[in-house]
């Protein structure tokens, strides 16, 4: 290997070292026009495209069952039902289920509209990711900003439970004000057995695995 490429690639080996150690500083990509699938009231449903009083009152009935861990397991519900890939498509322009960042897999990313393979690329490339002004940056490097904030609308990167500040669990759809206060309040956070039995005082058990999507437990 030449002296350029061995100096290359210890920089980018320090950069990825720097990174690793920032503060996490997780949110929930801020909505334009799509709202989550899961929370979305039956009545804004079915003013979506392709969106039958038969298909939204079966989505509706499985949403009190469990709600949808990803958005793979929303596409094989809709696929189920009827819809075609290209419906679907149409739908996730206006409700979605979140991408986790840094987990998030190739066959999740591609479900976001437009994003194409080259997003499936550049979201695994640039993990961890810790936060939004991260994203801003590198995705910036590929699309237009206008772009980039719309794709943000369909991804988050986790709330570290025992530092996000309230403008980051306010970003989770649904949290509220109580559950700013009960997220803070039972700090330090240690497990998720712990966040299951805490909030699990407050909401019902799917309510509580659809939160617990949305944070990580880091302890310094």
């Amino acid at each position: 290997m030449k002296i350029r490429d061995m100096f290359a690639a210890a920089l980018a080996a320090c950069a990825i070292v720097s990174l690793s150690s920032l503060p996490l500083q997780g949110q929930v990509g801020k909505s334009l026009t799509v709202v989550d699938a899961n929370l979305a009231p039956e009545a804004d449903l079915l003013k979506m495209p392709h969106m039958t009083q038969d298909l939204v009152s079966k989505l509706v009935a499985q949403r009190k069952t469990a709600f949808f861990n990803s958005i793979v397991e929303l596409n094989a519900f809709l696929l189920k039902n009827g819809l075609t890939a290209t419906q679907a498509a149409d739908f996730y322009r206006h409700a979605f289920i979140h991408v986790n960042l840094n987990t998030g897999t190739p066959e999740e990313i591609i479900l976001i509209p437009n994003a194409g393979k080259r997003m499936v690329r550049e979201f695994d490339e640039y993990r961890p990711w810790k936060s939004f002004a991260q994203f801003d940056k590198e995705i910036g490097k590929y699309v237009k900003d206008d772009e980039v904030q719309r794709l943000k609308q369909y991804v988050f990167i986790p709330v570290n439970l025992n530092t996000a500040t309230d403008e980051d669990i306010f970003s989770i759809p649904g949290a509220g004000k109580r559950m700013v206060r009960e997220f803070k309040e039972y700090r330090p956070w240690k497990a998720k057995a712990q966040f299951e039995k805490e909030i699990g005082k407050y909401v019902n058990a799917a309510e509580v695995a659809r939160l617990w999507r949305f944070v990580v437990i880091e302890i310094e």
